[in-house]
């Protein structure tokens, strides 16, 4: 008797929330989305637009990293290449796509005194 009362009201209600079932289940699916937006695909935009902002700004004289993992110097450059001195008199072509971005300085080591140097010496 209940289950046949039960069946009579879920039928009454049905068509009003049957409009709205319909988009009820992509809500889930809109906030993965949104999520997925904010979280991965909005940071690597950003990080795309600040590699290209620093492609443009290059120049001559600058250190920078090729994505082949070379260090080296630019030497000259044009609006698609740039030339790289890697060591003395080698000096290569590269892409300024492949430029992974500007090689940090080295700090300079503090310089010893020879006062330290011979007392490291005499410890031993």
């Amino acid at each position: 008797m209940l289950s046949s009362i039960a069946y009579a009201m879920g039928g009454q209600g049905g068509a009003a929330s049957g409009a709205q079932g319909g988009f009820g289940p992509f809500i889930p699916l809109i906030l993965m989305f949104v999520i997925f937006y904010f979280l991965l695909i909005r940071p690597q935009q950003k990080k795309q637009k600040e590699h290209q902002e620093m492609l443009r700004n290059l120049k001559k004289g600058d250190r920078v990293l090729t994505s082949g993992g070379l260090y080296g110097r630019i030497t000259s450059l044009d609006e698609s290449t740039l030339t790289v001195e890697i060591a003395d008199k080698v000096k290569v072509k590269v892409s300024r796509g492949y430029v992974a971005g500007l090689a940090q300085a080295a700090q300079p080591q503090p310089a010893k005194s020879g006062k330290a140097d011979s007392e490291d010496l005499q410890s031993k």
